[in-house]
């Protein structure tokens, strides 16, 4: 394709929260008058399946920013009573050991608000016209030129434009078409994840918590909620301690699960999770994998990755949904900025590349923290208890010194956005410095100034 056009035509791989996100940001934050969204999806129809789903203050906070306002209402998503995110009790003895608080949240619609997947991703489906939606469309691989971006399809048929957006998940092919070496690892924790109509357990569990609940045992955990729209939602992590290899070849992202051996896992947990076990009438399987960070977030000055493709951490914390709105927001004001910015409407291959770092600079040191938390975790999961009361009292230790994480519950990504400005004017303009009139080079000062800012981006 012409390096100029005056249409910018944005090609994104994947319809799910994240692809419908961006697309959504990039036709409102933007500004762009002419621009050209197309998404790709591998599914043959959009339906309304998965499991549950949470958004944290952040996430709430930019679906309101995105004009996805029917997602803040009471009907769609479970906000509980108490104003508290998260109660962890001791899988045992129901014990409170802990609480996730909010701590600058004063709109009640953003404090953390759970859904089933299958509703959010219809609240934002209403602001992408279904005709930019194309269906049956497996990537097989993705390629960019100085010229233009390419997807190639397992039909056989491609899709060319300006601009690709890897928004594919996890096992993302445009990331491994620019990383073939990139390999996720085995957390350790396979997830069976339920969603059922609340009439199940409501009124038929005695005590039964209103609010969300997170019980920890020694090597597995239960989550239990109210989801909106009457559902509810039970959840069992539990160890798995085969290899990544023998995880893969016998289970599926999705796959049917025995409802058994949920009921056989979790028997001599205290009364709540045993009840909330039996009225569990099935569960799908899901093997939990996470990635390292990327190196870069942007390939051949075109192409960039959101939502899990870009930060595979695997679920942690329950960020995944709000670091993918966050990441849709943060592409749509760096088009913004850069766009508006420039003089004239053609979209050059430099205006790209540096709407496209721009996001990077945003997002990417915020979701490398979060990675390197996740792969801690992992390497310390082996537990070198010698009797039950060691490990119980390690267990609650660790439940008492859980990571704060409000840094990500409550991050702020406009601000964020405006930080990464600022460090990128600031090393433009030293750059400059660095460029004298004659050809000669600044004095060393300036550079050693400019390695110094370079060293904490």
């Amino acid at each position: 394709m012409a390096d100029q056009d005056n249409t910018l035509r944005v090609l994104i791989a994947g319809a799910g929260i994240a692809g419908l996100a961006t697309a959504i940001s990039l036709r409102r934050i933007s500004g762009l008058s002419n621009v050209d969204v197309q998404i790709y999806e591998q599914a043959p129809e959009l339906l309304e399946i998965g499991a549950s789903i949470a958004l944290s203050p952040n996430g709430m906070r930019t679906l309101e920013k995105l004009g996805v306002n029917s997602a803040l209402t009471d009907e769609v998503g479970f906000r509980g009573p108490s104003g508290i995110p998260q109660i962890f009790r001791h899988w045992k003895t129901d014990q409170v050991i802990s609480v996730d608080t909010h701590t600058d949240v004063p709109d009640p619609r953003h404090h953390t608000t759970r859904f089933h997947r299958g509703h959010l991703h219809a609240a934002l489906l209403e602001h992408v016209p279904r005709n930019i939606i194309h269906l049956n469309k497996r990537v097989k691989r993705a390629e960019a030129t100085h010229d233009g971006v390419s997807l190639h399809f397992e039909d056989g048929s491609s899709a060319h434009g300006h601009v690709l957006i890897g928004a594919d998940g996890i096992r993302s092919p445009v990331r491994q078409s620019f990383i073939p070496d990139y390999k996720l690892r085995f957390s350790g924790k396979v997830f069976m994840r339920a969603t059922f109509d609340a009439s199940l357990v409501e009124g038929k569990i005695p005590d039964l918590p209103l609010d969300s609940m997170h019980w920890w045992g020694p090597r597995d955990n239960f989550f239990a909620s109210r989801l909106g729209k009457g559902q509810y939602t039970t959840v069992g992590a539990y160890d798995d301690p085969r290899t990544a290899e023998e995880i893969e070849r016998s289970i599926s992202w999705n796959s049917k699960g025995n409802v058994e051996f949920l009921r056989e896992r979790y028997k001599n947990w205290n009364p709540t999770v045993w009840a909330l076990t039996q009225h569990t009438p099935s569960t799908n399987l899901y093997p939990n994998f996470a990635g390292d960070a990327l190196p870069t977030w942007v390939f051949g000055s075109r192409v960039t990755l959101i939502g899990d493709a870009a930060h595979a951490h695997g679920g942690a914390f329950a960020a995944g949904g709000s670091l993918a709105l966050d990441d849709a927001l943060a592409l749509g004001l760096a088009f913004k900025h850069v766009i508006n910015s420039s003089t004239g409407l053609e979209y050059s291959l430099e205006k790209i590349r540096r709407a496209l770092a721009l996001y990077s600079k945003t997002r990417q040191p915020h979701t490398a923290r979060l990675l390197r938390i996740v792969h801690n975790q992992i390497e310390q999961r082996t537990s070198t208890a010698t009797s039950f009361e060691e490990e119980d009292a390690a267990l609650v230790a660790r439940m008492k010194k859980r990571p704060n994480t409000e840094w990500l519950s409550e991050h702020d990504v406009e601000a964020a956005f405006k930080a990464a400005l600022n460090e990128s004017e600031t090393e433009e303009h030293l750059e400059q410095t660095l460029s004298l009139g004659d050809g000669s080079k600044a004095e060393a000062p300036f550079e050693e100034t400019l390695q110094l800012r370079r060293s904490k981006i």
